[in-house]
């Protein structure tokens, strides 16, 4: 690696944030989840450490005394926040007498959303990056290395380095510079925008009207009302919420500008919630991400309209460029998000297991193109 320098720190704390933030603006797909301050509220807020299972291993690489790229690597004892499902590998692993975890994974905690994770100057930095992270799960004696959810240019380096691609697919939605949200309905054929309207009926006529606030705007109050109703979905599912509530005081402390609530009330008392991610870069089109969402009532159809049609919304007022609606979900089809696929990288430290997981994915990329080609058959726009 010639005069290049791989250091491993153990928080993102070691890195300088204008150093990371830097090397991120200049990403050709960057997210607020890679920020250097979304990073530190997860290990500082304890919702991502190694008491629970993410011991973070930030990886930078060197070139005398600047910093030529970095990514967040997290040594895992266990699959649970990726949504880039590997449990069949590890059991294939465990039938053999085999360990796989701990194992290495380059993502954002709890996050699946596509955008820069090998954070680089240029391509030959990225790649001799890509090559440190293998050299260290070899030196650990990790299992694999699993990049998830990233650019193309990431894909790129890792597919120079011999590391093996695996598609999942994700539904977006592309704003086609819409007046307003009568004239995206009409984009629609005639039985999806019919659906729409009575859903959106529905949730008004049972009395609930929404307001919403961003960035700054956004109060306390407001902060702990949104994290009873995510905490409560939570619990309804029989588990603890991944993020702690002191997570998003840091969020509404050093970067509110990423954050857009919506409040649904009815007889003027709060009773559901939205959370939307908003993009942070000021020279980037605005996209919006779908995050989190609970309610305290149940009301029929109310989920849609506080995580789809407010936000979608929102966005044709305010011209986002995209509305991503995180991972899997055929329905949002029917609210007319597009099916697009993800990509991840892989490596794994066995040959005979490489072998066999390069021919599943082999398999189950062909899978993946009939799925969409599938999906394809089944837009919910308007004939042409």
């Amino acid at each position: 690696m010639n005069d290049y320098v791989i250091r491993v720190l153990p928080s993102p704390s070691d890195v300088s944030p204008e150093a990371w933030n830097a090397l991120l603006a200049a990403q050709a797909e960057p997210s607020p989840f890679m920020r250097h301050e979304y990073l530190t509220a997860l290990n500082d807020s304890r919702s991502a450490t190694p008491d629970n299972g993410w011991m973070p291993q930030f990886v930078t690489l060197w070139q005398g005394e600047q910093l030529q790229a970095a990514c967040p690597l997290y040594v895992k004892d266990h699959s649970y926040g990726e949504y880039v499902f590997d449990w069949a590998w590890a059991n294939a692993y465990e039938q053999h007498g085999l360990a796989y975890y701990p194992k290495a994974t380059v993502a954002v905690p709890f996050t699946p959303v596509p955008g820069a994770r090998l954070l680089a100057r240029d391509a030959e930095s990225r790649t001799l990056l890509v090559q440190g992270l293998v050299a260290l799960c070899k030196q650990l004696e990790l299992s694999s290395l699993h990049l998830l959810f990233g650019a193309d240019a990431d894909i790129a380096a890792c597919t120079e380095s011999g590391l093996m691609l695996r598609n999942t697919v994700q539904f977006h939605w592309t704003n086609a510079q819409y007046a307003d949200f009568d004239a995206f309905l009409a984009s629609l054929s005639h039985d999806k925008r019919k659906k729409i309207r009575q859903e959106r009926r529905k949730v008004a006529d049972a009395g609930v009207r929404f307001r919403w606030s961003r960035g700054a705007d956004i109060s306390k109050a407001d902060w702990d009302f949104f994290y009873r109703c995510y905490e409560r979905t939570y619990r309804e599912h029989g588990n603890p919420p991944y993020l702690t509530r002191d997570f998003f005081r840091r969020m509404a402390d050093t970067m509110p500008e990423a954050w857009l609530l919506f409040i649904a009330e009815r007889d003027g008392k709060p009773m559901a919630s939205s959370l939307i991610a908003l993009s942070t870069q000021p020279d980037r089109p605005l996209v919006a991400y779908g995050r989190y969402w609970g309610a305290l009532e149940r009301v029929d159809c109310l989920h849609f309209e506080a995580c789809y049609y407010q936000p979608l919304a929102w966005c044709i007022e305010h011209g986002a460029q995209r509305f991503e609606g995180g991972a899997q979900g055929e329905h949002k089809m029917a609210r007319a998000l597009m099916p697009v696929k993800t990509t991840s990288a892989h490596w794994l430290a066995h040959p005979s297991f490489a072998d066999a997981v390069e021919r599943f994915l082999e398999r189950e990329g062909a899978g993946i193109e009939n799925y969409m080609d599938h999906l394809g058959e089944r837009s919910p726009f308007k004939s042409v």
